[in-house]
C-alpha cells in the first residue's frame, strides 16, 4: 500500500510510526524543512514551500486562516506534482494544524484521510482565559477563536479518522466529530528512558564546570519554551523560598527563550521577565539555565532529578512529563485537567494548584524530605508509563493496528 504523511516539521509526532510503516508499505512524507535528505529511515521526503507571505494589514480575525490557506496551496501544488509522477496514496496521515491537508482530497479523492487531533480551541474552559494575569477578556475573543477553528471545521467533512494522544485532548473536539477519534499516544521508549542510580553528568556554565550525580539534591524543570503556558512564572516565583529552605539544592531549567504558545511579553523574553522579578533573591550559582538541550542530554538530566516539576495550562500534554515518569522521577505537577490521565495524586506524583508558588514549594520540600515517598512515587510513575505509554509494547502496536484498519 501507499501512504503519505504530512507535517510541516516531519517527523514530529510521526517519528516512530512512519518508519515502522515504511518496512511494510511505500511511504512518502511532505515537510516544510529545507535541505532534507531524499530518504529518512525508509520514508521518501518531499519539501514544499509557500510561494507568498501573509497580506499586510489583513483583518486580524482572518490572518491565521490566510496563513493556513497559503500553506495548503503549497502542499496542494506539491501533491499535484507527486500525483503526476505516478504516486497515488491509499491513506494520507496529516497534522492539520497548519492547513496543509485542506486540499489533498481534491488531488486524490479516493484516498482516505486521517488527521492528528492535537487541540480544538475554546473561548472558555481550556487555555484561553485560564491565567488571568496575562488575559484581558474581550468580546471579540469568541469571534477570533471561532475563525481560528475554521481550519478544523473544514477538515471534519473531509476526514475518515482522527487520532489523539490523550483522552483530554480528544475531548476538546466537538461531539459530532469525536466518534472518529481514536486515542493512542505516540509512545515513550521506556527501555531507553529508565532510572539510573549511577548517573553522573558534567555541566559547563557561567560559574565553571560542575559534576552532578544522584548524591546531589537536583530539582528539574523542563519545557521546550520558558513561558507562562508551561508555568515558568509560577516556578520562578517559588524559587526564592525553595532555595532558602534547601541550601544544598541545585535547580536545572531546560527551555529556550522563544515564544511557543500565547503572546510574547511587552519587552524582552518571558525567561528574562520572570528571572528579573526574583533574581535579587536567588543564589544564581545554584540555578542553571541550560537552554535547549539535545535529547541525549535530556535523559540523564531526568535520571539525576530528585524532584521534577511540571506545570501546564489546560492544553497539550508535553512528552517531557511522560519521559520524567519513565525515568522514575518523583513529580510535582499542576492540578490541571491534561495531567489527570497520568498523574494520580499521591500515587504517580503530587498535584498542586497551578497558581500557588507557596504550595509548590511545600510539595517539593515535602518530597525532598521524604526519600521513601519519592521512591514510591517514582516507581509507581515508571510502572504507569510502562503499562500505558510504552512505545514498543503498547503505543506503536496500537498505532499500526489503527493504520492497518484504515487501509483494510
Amino acid at each position: 500500500m501507499r501512504l503519505l504523511f504530512v507535517h510541516q516539521n516531519f517527523p514530529a509526532q510521526f517519528k516512530h510510526l512512519a518508519p515502522a510503516l515504511a518496512t511494510q508499505h511505500e511511504v512518502v512524507a511532505f515537510t516544510m524543512q529545507k535541505n532534507m535528505p531524499a530518504d529518512w529511515q525508509g520514508v521518501r521526503l518531499i519539501s514544499y514551500q509557500a510561494v507568498r507571505g501573509s497580506t499586510p494589514a489583513v483583518h486580524p480575525w482572518v490572518g491565521d486562516f490566510e496563513t493556513k490557506v497559503i500553506r495548503a496551496e503549497a502542499a496542494f501544488n506539491a501533491a499535484i506534482e507527486l500525483r503526476d509522477s505516478g504516486f497515488s496514496p491509499d491513506l494520507i496521515i496529516a497534522h492539520p494544524a497548519w492547513g496543509e491537508s485542506l486540499f489533498l482530497k481534491d488531488v486524490w479523492p479516493k484516498a482516505k484521510l486521517a488527521v492528528y487531533c492535537e487541540f480544538f480551541y475554546h473561548a472558555n474552559g481550556a487555555d484561553v482565559g485560564f491565567d488571568k494575569e496575562f488575559y484581558a477578556p474581550a468580546p471579540a475573543d469568541v469571534c477570533r477563536l471561532r475563525l481560528k477553528n475554521l481550519n478544523n471545521f473544514l477538515h471534519f467533512n473531509l476526514v475518515d479518522a482522527g487520532i489523539a494522544p490523550t483522552r483530554w485532548q480528544a475531548s476538546t473536539f466537538p461531539k459530532s466529530f469525536r466518534s472518529k477519534i481514536t486515542v493512542i499516544h505516540e509512545g515513550i521508549d521506556t527501555t531507553i528512558i529508565a532510572p539510573n542510580e549511577q548517573i553522573s553528568l558534567n555541566l559547563n556554565g557561567d560559574n565553571g564546570s560542575i559534576t552532578l550525580s544522584r548524591d546531589d539534591e537536583i530539582i528539574t524543570f523542563i519545557s521546550r519554551r520558558l513561558e507562562p503556558y508551561r508555568g515558568y512564572h509560577i516556578f520562578m516565583r517559588a524559587l526564592p523560598e525553595l532555595l532558602r529552605r534547601r541550601p544544598n539544592a541545585r535547580v536545572l531549567i531546560v527551555g529556550d527563550d522563544a515564544v511557543g504558545y500565547g503572546a510574547p511579553p511587552p519587552n524582552g523574553t518571558w525567561k528574562g521577565v520572570f528571572l528579573n522579578e526574583v533574581i535579587q533573591q536567588l543564589d544564581m550559582s545554584r540555578v542553571h539555565f541550560l537552554g535547549h538541550v539535545p535529547y541525549e542530554l535530556l535523559i540523564p538530566l531526568l535520571q539525576l532529578s530528585r524532584v521534577h516539576v511540571y506545570l501546564t495550562y489546560p492544553f497539550v500534554l508535553s512528552w517531557s512529563l511522560l519521559e520524567a515518569m519513565s525515568a522514575g522521577c518523583a513529580i510535582v505537577a499542576s492540578d490541571t485537567r491534561p495531567l489527570h490521565e497520568a498523574i494520580r495524586h499521591d500515587e504517580t506524583g503530587r498535584l498542586v494548584n497551578f497558581f500557588d508558588p507557596k504550595a509548590l514549594t511545600e510539595e517539593v520540600c515535602y518530597l525532598l524530605d521524604n526519600p521513601e515517598k519519592r521512591a514510591t512515587l517514582g516507581a509507581n510513575a515508571r510502572a504507569f508509563a510502562q503499562a500505558t505509554y510504552d512505545l514498543k509494547t503498547i503505543c506503536l502496536p496500537k498505532q499500526l493496528a489503527w493504520v492497518e484498519s484504515l487501509l483494510a
